[in-house]
């Protein structure tokens, strides 16, 4: 049974006269009962946290017998040891009282005038009256949802009356240690998270318990006691587990519900299909306001979970398209711009400005590409062909996140999507359509090519043939387009166009 009725306060009872004799760093120790027993070894019969009584008959009188009777009952978990005075105590040993200190196990002196049933029946008032608090408060914990709809609480105004019923400070984390719901803190720095969800439930200072969701635990709730509260038990945390797991399950359902809609947005902005206020209406219900700019993200071969979880819960719109995932996000979010700031969606809070670009250099194997800045609800013509170009550049180069505009040869490249279709047109539309019908590299070659500045052995080898099979490819490629590369201009234009159509996502 858990209590918090402890040794100290029946120390505090006037009618019981207790003395400490040893041990009073112990005083803190939970009480869940009082019993005699005059055996020397009670312990088979005990459950835990009880007071024991006794007379002294039990008790052994040699020092070494004496420290592990006192050893036996510590280990058992007694939380004191009260000792009848002046009846069949024999005389307490240096060992015992050593041992005690030691143990901080209280040993207390009980006056011939204060029977032990005065002690039973304090400890039994205690401990009813701890059951009545504790009962109170599960029933609370189970209006906990009811709040959430009648008064509109947010998660972390729900935790933090839960926190004032309970007696404890709630944290909420994810199996990695990180916040599991937003507004309820992960726990501090160097709490151990339990091995599995069938640890035991205690920890040093209060509770572990596991958020159960479908297919496994979703986290953990750590309760810890609060200093002055009075913590209302197991159960009660229990029942807040419950609580955040169906928290959980509400946000999760509610960003499930905004994905879906979000990837609808998106699709119709990346087909120009939406006027701009209709799109600033849907895209301020999504949190992406519109006095803050955004950027359009190109994720090249990552996995949607992986690009989530760098996001946070910052608000975005996502949209795969084949080996391609298209983002929608505060452009503070990827660069860091201070003169941007993300507003949070609803609840949800997330990383510092910056901070999810940089998540996202670290996943394994992406080639991430940014377009500039630009007012929500804008037209993304200019803005998917800018993020795709990065993207490219990204996984030409082996860097994970390239924002448009870093390339010097971008700066000298039109924006109008029409007038850099027509250049590559123009220069590269006779090599792209033979490349296509034969099956050729030739375009992909003279792009390696220029790009190890037009040395043929680093080019050859990057593309895996012979210098004289590059150099084929590149006098087949004069031969269509007319350009002689050994030209300056003819060099530059080719160039230029090669850019284009990295630009426009064609190579």
């Amino acid at each position: 049974m858990d209590t918090h009725t402890t040794v100290e306060d029946l120390l505090r009872s006037p009618a019981l006269q207790l003395r400490v004799v040893a041990g009073e760093r112990g005083l803190g120790r939970s009480v869940s009962w009082a019993h005699v027993s005059e055996l020397d070894d009670p312990t088979p019969w005990l459950l835990g946290a009880e007071v024991i009584m006794t007379t002294g008959i039990g008790v052994p009188r040699a020092a070494a017998a004496q420290r592990a009777y006192l050893e036996r009952l510590d280990d058992a978990g007694v939380a004191a040891l009260a000792l009848s005075a002046g009846l069949h105590v024999p005389p307490l040993r240096r060992a015992f009282l050593d041992a005690a200190e030691e143990r901080g196990f209280p040993v207390l002196e009980v006056p011939l005038a204060v029977p032990f049933i005065a002690i039973a029946q304090e400890v039994a008032a205690a401990v009813q009256e701890d059951a009545r608090q504790r009962l109170g408060a599960q029933l609370q914990v189970f209006g906990a949802l009811r709040w959430l709809a009648s008064e509109g609480l947010d998660t972390a105004g729900l935790f933090q009356r839960l926190e004032r019923l309970s007696g404890y400070a709630i944290h909420l984390s994810t199996p990695q240690g990180r916040p599991l719901l937003p507004g309820v803190p992960a726990p501090p720095p160097g709490v151990r998270l339990p091995a599995s969800a069938d640890a035991p439930p205690t920890i040093p200072g209060g509770f572990a318990l596991p958020v159960p969701a479908p297919g496994g635990p979703a986290g953990w709730l750590v309760a810890f006691e609060r200093q002055g509260a009075r913590p209302a038990g197991l159960a009660v945390v229990q029942h807040i587990a419950t609580v955040a797991a169906l928290r959980l399950a509400m946000v999760r359902s509610r960003r499930e519900t905004l994905r879906r809609q979000g990837a609808e947005t998106l699709a119709e902005l990346l087909q120009d299909v939406l006027d701009p206020e209709t799109a600033r209406r849907r895209l301020a219900l999504m949190g992406l306001l519109p006095d803050v700019e955004v950027v359009l993200l190109v994720a090249r071969d990552a996995e949607d979970d992986a690009v989530v979880g760098a996001l946070g819960e910052h608000p975005h719109l996502m949209l795969r398209r084949h080996r391609d995932l298209y983002v929608l996000t505060p452009a503070s979010v990827i660069t860091g711009d201070a003169g941007t700031g993300a507003a949070p969606r609803g609840e949800d809070g997330g990383a510092g400005a910056g901070e999810a670009g940089a998540a996202l250099r670290e996943i394994p194997g992406i080639a991430a590409g940014v377009s500039r800045p630009l007012p929500p609800g804008s037209s993304l013509r200019v803005a998917q062909p800018e993020a795709l170009w990065a993207a490219s550049r990204a996984a030409e180069s082996g860097r994970p996140l390239v924002t448009y505009g870093e390339d010097t040869t971008g700066r000298w490249l039109p924006d109008d999507v029409g007038v850099l279709a027509a250049l590559v047109e123009h220069v590269l539309g006779d090599a792209l359509r033979y490349d296509t019908a034969h099956g050729s590299d030739l375009v992909a070659s003279v792009r390696t090519w220029m790009e190890r500045d037009r040395r043929v052995d680093d080019a050859a080898r990057a593309l895996h043939v012979h210098p004289n099979t590059l150099a084929y490819r590149l006098r087949r490629f004069g031969a269509l387009t007319g350009r002689d590369l050994s030209a300056t201009g003819d060099f530059a234009e080719v160039w230029l166009a090669i850019r284009a159509a990295s630009q426009l996502g064609g190579l």
